[in-house]
């Protein structure tokens, strides 16, 4: 009878010292969900008559160092510009290079502006290669809520390397609404008029 007592005594206390444990396992907030969007620039003009390039352009992935080639959306605060941040549960559906270059390759078809355009992956022979580089790419909180994107793209000749044109980019903008889908409505819309000013420059060297 003594050990049979004893034995409930040690369960009813085991389950008064898990209680509290099981409770707040129980009132645990759930995990936020994760969200994921795409970088996208959208070709609305005109495709050129002409060619500028009869050759291939072989367009290479976009090369970013650190933060900025997360799948984390990166933020910065408006009074901080140097410390940057990143949100655990808001991604870019891929790497920031993979996309942003997917999308130049698109635009760059969509123009006319080349015979063909390429990826490395093909392996074909190109005339030209096209490198680009992420300088910025961020979301800036603060009073109003704003993007940034710095891009550094270079056109040069495949054989021999000879630079052909070579510029920098930055576009920042304001977000319609606090919400990161705004922030990253206005960080496509800031992609789409970087592609079409390196475009418009590019017309403009060859003259």
């Amino acid at each position: 009878m003594r050990r049979s007592f004893s034995i409930r005594c040690k369960s009813i206390w085991a389950v008064l010292v898990l209680m509290p444990v099981l409770s707040a396992c129980a009132s645990a907030p759930p995990v936020p969900e994760e969200h994921y969007y795409r970088l996208q620039a959208e070709f609305a003009s005109t495709p050129m008559s002409h060619k500028l390039f009869a050759g291939t352009i072989e367009v290479e992935p976009l090369v970013g160092e650190g933060l900025v080639n997360e799948r984390f959306i990166v933020y910065s605060e408006r009074d901080k510009p140097n410390q940057l941040k990143a949100y655990h549960y808001h991604l870019w559906n891929e790497t920031p290079s993979i996309m942003l270059g997917s999308e130049l390759i698109s635009f760059l078809r969509a123009s006319n502006v080349a015979g063909q355009i390429v990826t490395p992956a093909l392996r074909v022979r190109a005339d030209y290669v096209l490198n680009g580089r992420i300088k910025r790419l961020e979301r800036i909180v603060g009073e109003s809520n704003r993007t940034m994107i710095a891009l550094e793209l270079a056109l040069r000749s495949a054989t021999g390397g000879k630079l052909v044109f070579l510029n920098e980019y930055r576009h920042e903008n304001d977000a319609l609404g606090p919400d990161i889908a705004s922030a990253v409505d206005a960080l496509n819309t800031s992609l789409t008029i970087i592609y079409s000013d390196f475009l418009n420059d590019l017309a403009q060297s060859g003259k």
